[in-house]
């Protein structure tokens, strides 16, 4: 991806998907999109947590998956935030727990989980989608 059309935030209504073959800068385009939802939806408070977790869910489809073709949906909930990231490959993402500590990779998932309330792993017919989500501010902290 190469070019991010310009668009009216006010045509989206909570829910955003697209399809990408990503690559080595796909990531920025990806971070100013969900930075204009999260503007428009009144959760820029979330965006720099959400741009971290979303940048290593892309850079992980860029190193593992064969042709980096994924989707990315981004959703507006009632609790704040969910963001997935499909892809075709049905190998899950090494677990944050398996990180060998001297390991020079392998450690996006371990940011995910530090930045988001809540991430996990679904296999789909085709692959998997790996996803999180982030609480509003005032629901941090509680139960969903």
């Amino acid at each position: 991806m190469n070019h991010v059309t310009e668009y009216s935030a006010t045509e989206v209504d909570g829910t955003y998907r697209m399809g990408f073959t990503v690559g080595a800068h796909s990531a920025r385009h990806m971070r100013r999109i969900l930075r204009m939802l999260l503007a428009r939806w009144e959760l820029a408070a979330l965006a720099d947590a959400a741009e971290l977790a979303l940048t290593e869910l892309v850079a992980n489809v860029v190193r593992h998956v064969p042709g980096r073709g994924c989707a990315v949906v981004i959703l507006l909930r009632p609790r704040g935030l969910r963001v997935e990231v499909e892809d075709g490959s049905p190998s899950p993402p090494r677990a944050p727990g398996d990180v060998r500590p001297l390991a020079e990779d392998g450690r996006g998932l371990l940011l995910v989980d530090a930045v988001t309330d809540r991430w996990g792993t679904e296999g789909t017919a085709t692959g998997k989608t790996v996803w999180f989500e982030c609480d509003r501010p005032g629901l941090r902290g509680t139960r969903p």
